[in-house]
């Protein structure tokens, strides 16, 4: 029995044609009738499969699309906490300086009080 070639009709047995043969219209001698027909089948096969590479085409656009506008977001949410984190820091130090003011004024008071003290007891010492 001989093994079934690439032009031979469906086998019988299995019902599956055999896979077809690749053929390179640059080195073998074909007809024109026969590039023709290539041509035509080639061009069947490129329309059915356009449907599926044009929806491949489309999710793999909105993918992309939907990555940058996520960095694109994400970069406005981290610059806006990074002014929020500054704008906080900057209070933080207002806050310090104006505490570290009051206490040091509070001391300067306290200063006084007790150097007019210090001067009543030694001007009384002195009186004496």
């Amino acid at each position: 029995m001989a093994a079934p070639r690439a032009g031979d009709p469906v086998d019988a047995k299995s019902g599956k044609a055999p896979p077809a043969q690749h053929i390179d219209p640059t080195r073998e001698k074909l007809t024109p009738a026969q590039l023709q027909f290539m041509r035509q089948a080639q061009l069947a096969q490129w329309q059915k499969m356009l449907p599926q590479r044009r929806t491949r085409n489309i999710v793999t656009g909105l993918g992309i699309g939907a990555l940058v506008l996520a960095i694109y977001g994400y970069t406005f949410y981290s610059v806006s906490q990074e002014r929020f984190l500054d704008e906080l820091e900057d209070e933080a130090k207002a806050a310090r300086a104006r505490a570290l003011e009051r206490a040091s004024g509070h001391r300067s008071r306290w200063a006084w009080c007790i150097s007019n003290l210090l001067e009543s007891l030694h001007m009384m010492d002195d009186a004496s």
